[in-house]
């Protein structure tokens, strides 16, 4: 598949995809069994991917939504623009983190750090996607779906600059010689 000037490969399945989702949820479902969370996924990323986990919540919770960018085409500006931010009380609440893909880190530490100079009790993250950068710096992130190297990837919500977000799959960069 081609988009713009860059190839790309199927490189995950919907299938493996959702069922990597039952197994987050079946985790998220016994860890938050007798708590209430506030689930705040990402946007635009993570859009597809939490709703598909959310289908799968079986527990009260509630959700609420931010959006951020520091990407610019296939790469992390290294500046994090908070678009648009949450507008409830977040003071004492347990607090989930859904990523679409935690890349060098930079928006999940940036987040975490809000969220908690606002006094929420707890704030866990789960992303679908984690790339080796996030590991090597070990960035706190505690349900994961895949591990990746430097791969850059779209579908499933995932873009290079705005598009591709709409495959059912996750498709990554064929680099060439």
């Amino acid at each position: 598949m081609k988009l713009k000037d860059l190839e790309f490969k199927k490189f995950i399945s919907a299938e493996k995809i959702h069922a990597k989702i039952d197994d987050l949820a079946t985790q998220i479902n016994s860890d938050y069994k007798d708590k209430t969370p506030l689930f705040l996924p990402i946007l635009n990323g993570s859009f597809m991917f939490a709703s598909d986990l959310l289908k799968e919540i079986k527990i009260p919770c509630r959700v609420s939504f931010v959006k951020v960018a520091s990407y610019s085409g296939t790469a992390s500006t290294g500046q994090l623009k908070t678009l648009i931010g949450h507008e409830e009380s977040l003071f004492n609440q347990d607090i989930l983190i859904i990523e679409d893909i935690v890349d060098t880190g930079l928006t999940l530490q940036k987040i975490i750090e809000e969220l908690r100079g606002l006094g929420a009790k707890s704030v866990e993250a789960v992303t679908l996607l984690r790339k080796k950068t996030a590991r090597e710096k070990d960035i706190d992130v505690k349900y994961v779906g895949f591990d990746l190297e430097q791969e850059f990837v779209l579908g499933y919500g995932l873009d290079y600059d705005g598009l591709g977000r709409n495959h059912q799959d996750i498709y990554k960069q064929v680099i060439k010689g």
